[in-house]
C-alpha cells in the first residue's frame, strides 16, 4: 500500500513539471517583449525587434534550446531536418544556456556556429520569455512575413502544425 501511494505521489509530482501548452495562443509580441535584449556570438546586444526586422518578409522559425537540455538534444536531428527541408525559411536559435561560456561551448559542440544564434544573457526569466509563456524547452514558434506569430506553441520540430503553418504562409 505504501509503495503504491509513493508511486502515485511521484507520478503526480513529476507531471506538475511537464510542459503544458498555454491557454492563450498569442499572435503578436508586446512592446516589452520586442525590447528584450539578447547577445549574439560576439557578445553584442540585439533586441528581439531587431532580430525580427532582420527577417521581415520571410517566414521565420524560432527554436528555443540549450546544450544542457536533454529534450533539446534529442530533438536536434529533427530540427536540422526541418531546416534542411525548408531552405526558403529563416531559422533563429535562441539559447537558454546559463553562461556565455556555456553558450559558446554548445555552439561548437553541436555544430551550430553557422546558424543565426542568440543568447539570453538575462537568463530564463525576462520580458520576452515571460510574455510568450516559456515554461519548457525545446519550444518552437513560427513567425510570418510581417513579424506576427503564426504558430505560437510547438514542443517538437516534428509537430505537423509547424510544417502546415510554413506551407500555408508560403502560398
Amino acid at each position: 500500500m505504501k509503495k503504491s501511494a509513493l508511486i502515485l505521489m511521484i507520478s503526480v509530482f513529476g507531471l506538475s513539471y511537464a510542459q503544458q501548452q498555454t491557454k492563450v495562443l498569442k499572435t503578436s509580441f508586446s512592446k516589452e517583449a520586442l525590447a528584450q535584449k539578447l547577445e549574439d556570438e560576439e557578445g553584442k546586444n540585439i533586441t528581439i525587434q531587431q532580430i525580427l526586422d532582420h527577417h521581415k518578409g520571410k517566414v521565420l522559425v524560432i527554436d528555443f534550446w540549450a546544450g544542457w537540455c536533454r529534450d533539446c538534444l534529442k530533438a536536434l536531428p529533427k530540427a536540422e531536418e526541418l531546416e534542411k527541408n525548408n531552405p526558403n525559411i529563416d531559422f533563429v536559435f535562441l539559447s537558454l544556456e546559463r553562461s556565455k561560456e556555456g553558450f559558446d561551448k554548445s555552439l561548437d559542440r553541436f555544430n551550430m556556429k553557422d546558424k543565426d544564434n542568440y543568447w539570453f544573457a538575462t537568463g530564463w526569466k525576462n520580458d520576452f520569455n515571460n510574455y510568450i509563456d516559456l515554461n519548457w524547452i525545446p519550444r518552437y514558434m513560427v513567425v510570418d512575413q510581417k513579424s506576427s506569430i503564426a504558430k505560437y506553441y510547438a514542443i517538437s520540430p516534428e509537430d505537423p502544425e509547424i510544417q502546415e503553418t510554413i506551407n500555408r504562409l508560403l502560398k
